[in-house]
């Protein structure tokens, strides 16, 4: 495959379409040439993920930044922020003792009691 010299859609300038981008193409399976030349592409990225935190494009959807809200450690103690109301009826914590208390042994498989386990050939997902 020899490199292609492509026409810009946006700006009209010439680009080149090498080789090595032909491949990756085809290793992905895109059909289509680019249309836009590097520089309009990059500009174009940009502007579709402005303004929303997780990137990506969003349509000019802004996610609400979360509301956090003080809390204490169930665990360890260590004075924490949660995204919801604590109530108080149910234990909280910090993200370093959630990830411990979520990765643990206790995780998969049946979880106790007749809550989860087998139901009817499939596993209940919480």
């Amino acid at each position: 495959m020899p490199d292609k010299n492509l026409i810009c859609r946006d700006c009209g300038t010439s680009f080149v379409f090498t080789e090595g981008e032909q491949e990756f193409y085809a290793q992905r399976g895109f059909t289509n040439e680019p249309s836009r030349c590097p520089s309009c592409r990059a500009a174009r990225k940009t502007s579709r993920e402005g303004g929303y935190a997780g990137g990506g494009g969003g349509g000019g959807y802004e996610r609400p930044r979360r509301e956090m809200h003080p809390a204490v450690c169930s665990q360890c103690g260590k004075q924490t922020e949660v995204p919801f109301v604590p109530s108080g009826d149910k234990p909280v914590y910090c993200s370093e003792c959630f990830e411990t208390k979520r990765s643990g042994p206790s995780r998969g498989g049946d979880r106790g009691g007749d809550r989860g386990g087998d139901r009817g050939g499939r596993q209940r997902r919480w």
